[in-house]
């Protein structure tokens, strides 16, 4: 029987290609910035957010984006309070989400014994209102990435630069924080809350080093992201194992792959390089 007519699966791949490209559009911007730890960060808070929707009987999924878009508002004010030592927001909001996160699972007990399935991923619990959440929310995050895809780009590399140029960049830096909150919880359900901050960097970092310019960054980001939760999620369905490992693991694979075949590729351009000097110079 195919894997591909199974309907959990069916939801799993489209829902897990959505979130591939949502999370590595994200994952460039976030890198760029010297940000890519704001995945670990919200992550943890949207934890908390699971453990309040089982102990209150509420969707996890609508109280984790609650949750991880009240501390992205919490992150954007704390990065301003300490603009020398970004960083620190980011280290206080994660210790509030560990903290709140560890206390509520203890207080549920019986109650949130699933959260495994939210820490690591599950293929077999993607559900039909996981699809149309994901999939509506995924094409807004899409769309408004596309429309203010040049004023992102101007805000990632100088935002003193950008706010001469008229971007606003208060409100647009709020808008992300958002759009990276709201990512990172759809990301759960199939990545799992402790790997979603792989799958926003690593097919960053694979992209890198191949790309030549931002527009091919993003490009290869979201290729090398689709990649890796298709192949990662059919090895999770053939090997029965968590559906975040696989990924994680198939995405690092090639990064691997990727820098050793440019390695490989420098060594002969420089070997054939050195030949033909080499031949100029004895002729």
């Amino acid at each position: 029987m195919s894997i591909f007519s199974y309907p959990f699966m069916q939801r799993a791949l489209f829902i897990g290609i959505i979130i591939s490209i949502i999370s590595s559009s994200m994952g460039l911007f976030l890198v760029l910035r010297r940000l890519s730890m704001v995945g670990d960060t919200l992550s943890h808070t949207a934890l908390a957010g699971v453990a309040i929707g089982m102990i209150t009987n509420i969707y996890p999924l609508y109280t984790a984006i609650v949750t991880t878009l009240a501390a992205s508002f919490v992150v954007e004010k704390l990065r301003k309070e300490y603009k020398e030592y970004a960083e620190l927001s980011l280290a206080i909001v994660m210790a509030a989400g560990i903290g709140a996160a560890s206390l509520l699972i203890s207080i549920g007990k019986n109650k949130t014994i699933g959260i495994m399935n939210y820490m690591f991923g599950s293929i077999s619990l993607v559900t039909e209102d996981d699809l149309k959440i994901v999939t509506f929310l995924g094409i807004i995050i899409i769309a408004v990435v596309l429309i203010f895809f040049r004023a992102l780009f101007y805000m990632t590399f100088d935002e003193a630069d950008a706010k001469l140029r008229g971007i606003p960049v208060n409100k647009l830096n709020l808008l992300f924080a958002m759009l990276v909150a709201i990512t990172i919880t759809l990301s759960m359900r199939i990545v799992g809350i402790l790997l979603i901050s792989s799958m926003m960097t690593v097919p960053v970092a694979t992209s890198i080093q191949i790309a030549r310019s931002f527009k091919q960054a993003f490009i290869y980001t979201n290729i090398f992201g689709v990649l890796s939760v298709s192949i990662g999620l059919i090895a999770s369905f053939y090997l029965d194992v968590a559906p975040g490992g696989s990924i994680v693991i198939v995405s690092l694979l090639l990064l691997f792959l990727v820098i050793l075949v440019k390695s490989l590729y420098m060594k002969l351009v420089k070997k054939t390089t050195n030949t033909v000097n080499g031949d100029v110079y004895d002729g």
